[in-house]
């Protein structure tokens, strides 16, 4: 009877020490749920889940899950539990401006971030041969002598670079007319053919092919995304102020965990994102997609992304005056 007293008590000390061991976080495959399909953004997203599962010791996958503007990407996280074991691709199209549009029912403050990812400039390019205007600044003048004329596409109405080009165009009081593509090479091949005079490029479709439009402006002021544009001209190049800087005018994503995600897990997933962020390799990887890695830790969240939602929110009434000038200029 002591014997196995003594055997019953010691198997529960050994218990209690492996206890933890056998709950050590994480013990199983991560996943990233991104806002898109197959593409540079998802190659970018791959970079990073791939070497964050190498620091953390368990597959990190990523997810893609394209649909509605990236709010079914958004769902699809929330629908999972607060465990660490699912992080979310904040892309700032379902994070940031579905909520502004109302086709959100969140906001960028109801997540807990880990860690700054890259970001994707966009621009404005039309046909090489183009004899209108070599600058933006002349196409704008043209635009301008002929309200309502231009035509042009950002994809999708209402996405992220619509609002950019509204807002460029707005700063110029140039009435246009955005004409909405599914697919940017059709895009691409109507202004070939002079059916749009011009449209907006992204930096993957770029990279693809350089040489099938003249980048005219790159929508950011950053260094680096002039650069991954073959040092074409950009906003900071040109005399008007666009009311855009930052963050705001480009595709960019911030990994985040849902609240009430244990604040110990919330600190693995930083760490080991932080340290993947400074990394070399990682870095040069990212960037040779035409992206720029991001410097920013959790801490910087909530002013970064508060500016750019301030910044949109001005985009979305160019949107606006839009559809206003251009029922006037008719």
């Amino acid at each position: 009877m002591k014997f196995t007293s003594v055997f019953t008590g010691a198997a529960l000390v050994l218990a209690m020490i492996g206890g933890p061991a056998l709950a050590e976080y994480p013990e199983r495959t991560i996943e990233s749920v991104l806002p898109s399909g197959a593409g540079p953004a998802m190659s970018v997203s791959q970079i990073i889940a791939d070497a964050m599962g190498k620091e953390l010791g368990v597959p990190l996958t990523v997810l893609a899950t394209p649909g509605a503007g990236g709010i079914k990407a958004f769902q699809t996280a929330l629908s999972k539990p607060a465990d660490g074991y699912t992080i979310i691709d904040g892309y700032v199209a379902p994070l940031v401006l579905q909520p502004i549009l109302g086709k959100a029912d969140w906001s960028y403050g109801d997540f807990i971030p880990l860690h700054a990812a890259a970001s994707n400039a966009f621009a404005i390019g039309w046909r090489t041969d183009e004899t209108r205007w070599s600058s933006f600044e002349e196409m704008m003048a043209w635009g301008k002598a002929n309200p309502g004329k231009l035509r042009y596409s950002s994809g999708q109405r209402n996405n992220l670079p619509h609002l950019v080009m509204a807002k460029a165009l707005q700063s110029y009081d140039v009435v246009a007319q955005n004409v909405p593509y599914d697919s940017p090479p059709a895009a691409n091949n109507d202004v070939k053919s002079g059916i749009l005079d011009f449209t907006f490029v992204n930096v993957g479709s770029y990279k693809q092919d350089p040489d099938a439009l003249k980048i005219g402006l790159v929508l950011s002021e950053q260094p680096a995304a002039k650069e991954a544009f073959g040092g074409a001209p950009s906003i900071a190049d040109i005399d008007a102020d666009l009311g855009i800087s930052g963050l705001a005018p480009m595709g960019w994503d911030w990994w985040l965990v849902k609240k009430d995600t244990p604040p110990e897990r919330v600190e693995t997933l930083r760490a080991a994102m932080g340290k993947v962020m400074v990394d070399p390799d990682v870095r040069a990887k990212i960037t040779r997609l035409g992206f720029v890695p991001l410097d920013w830790d959790h801490s910087d969240y909530d002013k970064i992304v508060s500016g750019v939602h301030d910044q949109l929110s001005t985009m979305a009434d160019a949107i606006k005056w839009e559809e206003e000038a251009l029922k006037a200029a008719k």
